[in-house]
């Protein structure tokens, strides 16, 4: 039986192929659209383009490759002539190598790199710079209220110790009787007693009265509890002048008060004179008004300070 005979296929190209074409001219518009939308650093783009153009030959014009070219130009030899193309590359017509425009080029991009990195580190360092700022603003906020908060601990155990040892010598105080002749109060350093001058000396003296060695015998005995703790006697006037063949002003007779004090506590207690002060202040620290007879009572005085273990002065 014959075979029956293929019909032959309808002119024109398949149906298939208007759909493929279709859709690479679409894809191809897409491509294009995303190209244009693209940003292109213009000046970048033109160094490289001109560093491999005289570098490797390449972006010439087509007479140099299409037409007349080593490799294309000559069709299929060019095949037999590639190895010689490629190693009488950068060769001059003598034959020896001709970097000049090489290294040109070579030195072009790599001047165009190092000034991109050097921006780019400027960048960073600037940044870095910054946030190293930042923290050390930072730190040094942090260690100033660290700082802070230290004075204000140390203030406040200062102050509850030199208020326990207050409590302390009033008591003994009051044992002796002496709470009325000695006037007691404290700060975060130090403990003080006051004693009138009128109590221990006459006017115009240094010389300590016989009805106050009782008195500074007692209170001898009180600052021996505190041995090692540093003592400090300060003598202190009214302002009326003074002027007499011993003292020439209330200066000296603050600081002769002073000493006199210091001299009966040595010899009169066991306590080590190295932890002794003693000076006279005038009438420059006066605690009351100088203008009035009470006031000037007052400002004479003798005082004993007694410091704790937590204040600075040794």
């Amino acid at each position: 039986m014959a075979k029956k005979r293929e019909e032959d296929p309808p002119a024109g190209a398949p149906a298939w192929m208007a759909t493929f074409s279709d859709l690479m001219n679409l894809l191809l518009c897409f491509f294009v659209l995303l190209f244009s939308m693209s940003s292109t650093d213009v000046n970048k783009f033109e160094a490289i383009a001109a560093s491999l153009q005289k570098t490797f030959s390449v972006f010439q014009g087509g007479n140099d490759t299409i037409g007349e070219g080593d490799l294309v130009g000559n069709g299929v030899s060019q095949l037999n002539q590639l190895s010689e193309y490629f190693t009488s590359m950068g060769k001059n017509s003598t034959g020896n190598v001709d970097n000049t425009d090489s290294t040109e080029n070579a030195e072009g991009v790599i001047q165009f790199q190092k000034e991109d990195l050097a921006e780019d580190d400027a960048e960073k360092s600037k940044g870095r710079e910054e946030d190293e700022s930042g923290r050390d603003a930072s730190e040094e906020a942090e260690t100033e209220i660290t700082n802070e908060q230290a004075k204000e601990q140390l203030e406040q155990s200062g102050l509850q110790m030199s208020e326990e040892l207050a409590e302390k010598i009033e008591e003994v105080l009051q044992e002796e009787d002496l709470d009325k002749q000695i006037d007691i109060d404290f700060t975060s350093q130090y403990v003080t007693l006051t004693m009138n001058g009128s109590l221990l000396f006459d006017s115009g003296s240094d010389t300590i009265k016989a009805d106050a060695v009782d008195t500074l015998t007692k209170v001898g005995k009180i600052l021996e509890t505190f041995a090692y703790s540093t003592i400090e006697v300060e003598g202190h006037t009214d302002n009326i002048p003074i002027s007499n063949a011993r003292f020439a002003n209330n200066d000296e007779l603050s600081d002769a008060r002073a000493l006199s004090v210091f001299a009966f506590l040595r010899d009169n207690s066991d306590l080590d004179p190295a932890y002794i002060k003693h000076t006279g202040r005038g009438d420059y620290v006066p605690i009351a008004d100088n203008g009035t007879p009470e006031g000037r009572q007052l400002n004479r005085r003798v005082e004993i300070r007694i410091y704790n273990q937590l204040s600075d002065v040794s």
